[in-house]
């Protein structure tokens, strides 16, 4: 049976099991200009705002 040389630290064997932990999904926010979903302190890949200035424009043809 195997048996451990040497006591493991708390520090050693909470960084074992941190990769285990609950990953979140990303928060989402809402466009004001769109109203579709955006991350959070991004440009809207819809519209093209931020801040509601528009920062580049989308031409759709």
């Amino acid at each position: 049976m195997a048996v451990p040389k040497k006591k493991i630290s708390r520090s050693r064997r909470d960084m074992r099991r941190a990769y285990n932990t609950k990953i979140d999904a990303p928060s989402l926010s809402t466009c004001p200009q769109c109203k579709r979903t955006k991350m959070p302190h991004c440009v809207c890949s819809h519209c093209g705002f931020y801040k509601g200035r528009e920062i580049f424009s989308l031409n759709i043809e």
